[in-house]
């Protein structure tokens, strides 16, 4: 359930606006927190440290945050587990007190986050058209919060504690596949998260791929997904807007 924040330069020219279409799948996945639901995590943890840790000293204490995040999920636990290692590993680096408190303020704030604006209404629109499937690094109690949120019905919902690994682990995907007996090329994946999904999608032969660019990765194009900005663009791209 992770999202990373990665600083990069700005284009020096505008982007090229063309027309693009997709492939059209016999499934459309998601990640689902980040691209499918605002993740909030910097909106939680900055107040809650503030006493603590402030200015560039919390800067780098959130990037620090995102890379020990990325690195506990290579084994499994479950999330709060993930989220505890983290924070406390992070913690010890920056000389920073833990309180009790601490990752359970995080949990409880996380089960109020809600969809992205732009989700309903063109996830309901999708659903018309495509099965759609949640492939999450989350608990079945967090997508069990979050999938009734997004206004739209899901064919399947897979969690990192079905799966047993968290993407970018291939376990994830591998799953999704025997679960669906299904093929990379029967998807259209949709991610925010270049890292988590796209770089090992590339590696599994997934060719249709979304980069829905909410701010968290860099453009990676090397990894064939293409980038858009909102879930109207992909449908317009698919041929049902």
């Amino acid at each position: 359930m992770e999202c990373t924040r990665i600083p990069f330069p700005a284009p020096h020219t505008e982007r090229q606006i063309v027309s693009i279409e997709l492939p059209r799948p016999k499934y459309i996945s998601f990640d689902v927190i980040g691209t499918l639901i605002y993740f909030e995590m910097r909106k939680t943890v900055e107040p809650l440290l503030a006493d603590r840790i402030t200015g560039d000293d919390f800067e780098a204490f959130y990037n620090r945050f995102r890379l020990d995040r990325y690195d506990e999920i290579m084994e499994y636990r479950p999330y709060e587990e993930i989220l505890d290692r983290a924070f406390r590993r992070t913690a010890a680096r920056f000389d920073v007190e833990v309180r009790e408190s601490d990752v359970a303020t995080i949990l409880e704030d996380m089960r109020g986050w809600g969809a992205h604006p732009d989700v309903p209404a063109a996830l309901a629109t999708m659903a018309e058209h495509f099965p759609l499937v949640a492939l999450s690094n989350a608990d079945d109690s967090h997508l069990a919060n979050f999938i009734p949120r997004l206004g739209a019905p899901f064919h399947t919902v897979i969690t990192a504690e079905q799966t047993r690994a968290y993407k970018p682990r291939h376990q994830a995907f591998d799953h999704m596949l025997k679960q669906l007996d299904a093929k990379p090329e029967d998807f259209l994946h949709i991610s925010s998260h270049q890292l988590y999904d796209h770089v090992p999608m590339s590696e599994l032969g997934f060719t249709n791929k979304v980069f829905l660019d909410r701010g968290y990765d860099p453009d990676l194009p090397h990894y064939g997904a293409v980038r858009m900005t909102s879930l109207d663009e992909v449908n317009r791209a698919l041929g049902i807007a």
